[in-house]
């Protein structure tokens, strides 16, 4: 990994907090955090958030970041996938650097994985799934079940064990026949363990917000995202083709 990399990252966040994943996997590069403070995990709780998330990628590239990610799914995607194709567009524009979000990462994960047919679990309730729904919909990537914890706090994901989330997902891919992968949808979820346990039970891939997103970060600066002891996506990642 390139120790010069930089990468500014936008989080959810009321504070300038690096999610505990990046520095994790990848120890090589510097994140920058800019966070935006979202309240709940409902529209009314992302509407402000969402918009600060350009001025806080403007911050970002003026402290002379080589790249900016955009972390939180539900965040980027609550508009509908037209508002997020445009949040990504001014995001280009206003910082003239390569950026993505997480929730393109999840795309750009499964779509690297070949998993158009997916079984999924979810943080959020129902009014948010069917965003989710709309932008795999708008992706080319059916959601074959949806399985989720129903969760209205923004601080409750991360109240959820790794065997909370195993569970979760064992019951999605129940139903889901035919299912290529295993989409975990949430920043907040914490699922650095589990995408090696339930690959190794049900045969098909595993991409999860909050790692997906850091392996898309590293892409932006060039880097392939390959390491070992995270799942399928990590250990087959091929270089990012410019």
């Amino acid at each position: 990994m390139n120790e010069r990399s930089t990468i500014g990252l936008v989080v959810p966040f009321a504070k300038d907090e690096v999610p505990f994943e990046g520095p994790i996997m990848y120890p090589g590069v510097r994140f920058i955090p800019r966070g935006v403070g979202v309240r709940a995990l409902t529209p009314e709780g992302y509407e402000p958030a969402w918009n600060a998330i350009l001025p806080a990628a403007e911050y970002l590239a003026a402290q002379g970041v080589d790249a900016i990610m955009v972390i939180g799914t539900s965040l980027t995607f609550f508009k509908g996938p037209e508002a997020h194709e445009w949040l990504l567009g001014e995001l280009r524009r206003s910082t003239g650097l390569p950026v993505s979000t997480m929730s393109q990462a999840i795309i750009d994960g499964l779509r690297e994985m070949s998993a158009k047919r997916v079984a999924v679990a979810t943080a959020y309730s129902d009014v948010v799934n069917r965003r989710l729904k709309d932008l795999l919909t708008a992706a080319g990537i059916e959601a074959l079940s949806l399985e989720c914890f129903d969760l209205l706090e923004f601080g409750g994901p991360s109240k959820k064990s790794e065997a909370d989330i195993i569970a979760l997902s064992d019951k999605a891919v129940e139903h889901a026949d035919g299912a290529e992968g295993i989409l975990i949808s949430c920043g907040g979820l914490r699922t650095l363990g589990v995408a090696k346990p339930l690959e190794a039970r049900h045969g098909i891939p595993v991409v999860s917000s909050a790692t997906a997103a850091f392996w898309a970060a590293v892409r932006l600066v060039g880097e392939s995202g390959r390491i070992e002891g995270y799942g399928r996506l990590f250990e087959q990642a091929r270089e990012p083709v410019h």
